[in-house]
């Protein structure tokens, strides 16, 4: 397998496949509550048989799963209803967005949004890309005012 990296060394599509992984784990804690390190060990074996940059799926799953009250206390203001009420997997892509957004700057915004949306569309529901969409723009133009305001590069 031919691996891409960007400017920044990083490969995308293994980071993709990280942030899905991510995803079902954070949905899987949401759902048992099982703790951080339970849920790697029951993922581990799957990034095996897919390559994924395991590295950056531990960070996002370990920043989410020692974050929630942080995270859903930042989201909060840009939601139109209790956190408790977004979908199960709207919910838990919003954590791992809103952790990269907010911890991870080496990540552009416009690859979290990006990415986010890609997987909702994947996993979410039919609609649920559009409710991510709305909050996000809006938390970035917020966290990362400069970044957001600054002149795109071509």
């Amino acid at each position: 397998m031919t691996q891409r990296h960007n400017k920044h060394g990083v490969d995308p599509v293994l980071r993709s496949r990280a942030r899905r992984r991510a995803l079902q784990a954070v949905y899987a804690m949401q759902l048992s509550g099982a703790d951080v390190a339970g849920i790697i060990a029951q993922f581990a074996h799957e990034q095996a048989k897919e390559q994924a940059d395991l590295a950056y799926f531990e960070d996002l799953v370990r920043g989410v799963g020692g974050r929630y009250r942080e995270l859903d206390a930042a989201l909060q203001p840009f939601l139109d209803r209790a956190i408790d009420e977004v979908d199960p997997i709207e919910r838990a892509m919003l954590r791992i967005a809103t952790y990269e957004l907010q911890h991870r700057i080496d990540v552009p915004y416009r690859v979290v949004i990006d990415e986010a949306l890609k997987t909702v569309k994947r996993f979410g529901s039919e609609h649920g890309h559009t409710y991510v969409n709305g909050v996000l723009d809006q938390a970035a133009a917020a966290w990362r005012a400069p970044e957001v305001g600054a002149p795109r590069s071509r």
